[in-house]
């Protein structure tokens, strides 16, 4: 008999969750504003809200916790993070941040003024309200690929160059201040990018003399679908892919939350010496001290020992592995989804499982929000809430895809988890011809609204 699968790992602790009734959730979204962000997590079954921050760390992280040096300047634990993150990603020079906005807070500070052109990959929701509050502009350059979403294609998260090529060319060199590059790719379905395609990019940035930065949270996820898809990297290890990555980049912004398995933290890596002295001042400003930089040497510590286990082939077999399975379970029933499978979450196209909700009506909001009144499961909008608006018309912007993101966390839920949460979709796609009307806004942030917006049905 051939052997099956089992997790890398083992439990040692466990948290209670609390289950409730289809009418209590009705009252509690209700009480909410319709916004999923402002549920209590103790009204929450399974949490899928975000796989930032929310992992389960290891036995040898929560070690790591207990050794950390809480000096002010000079920590052990600021040397043994820069030595972790030298041997992984090759990065030189780092500045620690309290988490991955922060870290594009301090490095866009140096580099974005008012005016400038920021293209790259599907920037996330962070990343453009970063540049967009700067008074600069994104420019998305991802493949056409990616926003087709029975499309089969490894690699979804790859910049086009020939866009990327375009916006080099419209523009002058000094209104480009870096290229970014999104690995894993989220808002296109946590889509990989191929290393081929980070060579190529890399190439067209030097011919115009443009940096390049990774937005890096999901490296290692990255990593992962390269050994697997990519031919000639089928027998590199992860951190050998990892390094290659990275050389093709002449820094990076990291949210440690994701792929170091950490609950909070973050980085940002620079090849060149001058890059680090001109984010140093505003990391000193808005983080902290050089050695520390809004972390405390136990956190430290443990993203150190985070980073060595993401990039762990055995761990991120497993973690895919488990999105890869509730991914199979809802294509199969025919529930239509981001094909292929992503590295951190299943992404659900709103836009078809609910046909009969108008754009204007916020559709994957309204289906997140039936996904929770159903069974109790938080996922979170990936759509017109997120894209936010236009900061030049005011006018909504409507995204060629409307997705409701489910994000595992890591080593945090089992399989029979993903069972409940097929189950749950399941039976909103059963019923999903009677849900007509969506939602509309009552109140709203002028930036990053969908964190705080509240609703009313329609």
């Amino acid at each position: 008999m051939e052997l099956p699968f089992a997790e890398s790992y083992k439990i040692k602790m466990v948290e209670s969750l609390k289950r409730s009734t289809r009418q209590e959730r009705t009252k509690w979204i209700k009480e909410a504003g319709f916004n999923l962000f402002n549920l209590s997590s103790d009204k929450v079954f399974i949490d899928l809200l975000t796989d930032s921050g929310t992992g389960a760390m290891s036995d040898k992280q929560w070690s790591e916790m207990m050794l950390g040096d809480e000096s002010y300047a000079g920590a052990s634990s600021f040397f043994k993070l820069k030595a972790a993150i030298k041997e992984i990603t090759g990065f030189e020079y780092f500045l620690p941040t309290h988490q991955g906005r922060a870290a594009e807070n301090v490095l866009f500070s140096s580099k974005i003024k008012e005016g400038d052109i920021i293209p790259g990959n599907s920037h996330f929701d962070t990343t453009k309200g970063h540049i967009e509050f700067r008074k600069a502009h994104a420019v998305d350059c991802t493949i056409d690929e990616a926003f087709n979403t029975t499309l089969d294609h490894p690699f979804k998260g790859n910049v086009d160059l020939n866009k990327l090529e375009e916006v080099l060319k419209t523009y002058p060199k000094e209104k480009i201040p870096l290229i970014i590059v999104t690995v894993t790719c989220n808002s296109s379905g946590g889509q990989p990018v191929s290393m081929e395609n980070m060579r190529d990019v890399k190439k067209v940035a030097d011919k115009y003399g443009i940096p390049v930065f990774y937005d890096s949270a999901r490296f290692a996820e990255n990593a992962y679908f390269i050994k697997l898809r990519e031919k000639g990297y089928e027998d590199k290890t992860v951190r050998e892919i990892v390094r290659e990555m990275f050389s093709y980049a002449d820094g990076m912004t990291m949210s440690s939350k994701k792929d170091a398995i950490v609950n909070m933290g973050g980085f940002i890596g620079f090849r060149h010496e001058e890059d680090y002295d001109a984010a140093s001042v505003f990391n000193i400003l808005f983080e902290g001290y050089l050695s520390y930089g809004g972390m405390s040497g136990r956190d430290m510590n443990a993203l150190a020992q985070g980073l060595y286990e993401g990039t762990e082939f055995d761990y991120l077999e497993t973690r895919i592995g488990q999105v890869a399975y509730l991914g199979k379970k809802l294509k199969d029933y025919g529930i239509p989804i981001q094909y292929p499978y992503g590295g951190h979450a299943i992404f659900v196209d709103a836009k078809k499982f609910l046909p009969n909700v108008a754009k204007e009506e916020y559709i994957a909001q309204t289906l997140g929000i039936e996904l929770y009144i159903e069974g109790g499961v938080r996922g979170v909008e990936i759509g017109t809430l997120l894209a936010d608006r236009d900061p030049d018309t005011g006018e909504n912007r409507y995204p060629d895809l409307e997705l409701l993101r489910l994000a595992i966390p890591r080593r945090v839920y089992t399989n029979n988890h993903m069972d409940y949460v097929a189950a749950s979709i399941i039976n909103v796609f059963d019923r999903r011809d009677k849900i007509k009307n969506g939602y509309k806004i009552v109140k709203e942030a002028p930036i990053l609204r969908h964190f705080t917006v509240k609703l009313e049905k329609v």
